[in-house]
């Protein structure tokens, strides 16, 4: 890593997020500030679109047209969300309230 770069995050917790190349939007639920996943999970990508491992990648509540899943996403393959409606995913209730004015806020018993 050379000095430009830097591993901070470019986007937070409970913010709404959409994919750069497909079809899927989600709520951020947790960040690693670099690659933290299978070898497997990783070739798995096809090659002219597998990311830097040096980057953060997040966690998402995901939805696309059909269904609601966990995806695991690198940071250049994200973009905010300008929407700002909510996500469907069944499990953000479980964390995060809201929408409000576009981000999803943690509920008082996940804050510590």
């Amino acid at each position: 890593m050379n000095s430009r770069q830097s591993k901070t995050a470019r986007f937070a917790i409970g913010q709404i997020v959409r994919h750069r190349l497909f079809p899927f939007r989600g709520v951020i639920f947790d960040v690693d500030p670099e690659f933290d996943n299978t070898d497997e999970w990783y070739e798995s990508i096809p090659e002219d679109i597998r990311p830097r491992k040096d980057q953060p990648f997040y966690h998402l509540f995901a939805e696309n047209a059909e269904t609601e899943y966990v995806a695991y996403v690198s940071e250049q393959n994200l973009l905010a969300d300008e929407d700002g409606g909510p996500v469907r995913h069944p499990q953000i209730a479980e964390i995060f309230d809201g929408p409000v004015d576009g981000t999803y806020v943690l509920k008082e018993a996940n804050l510590n």
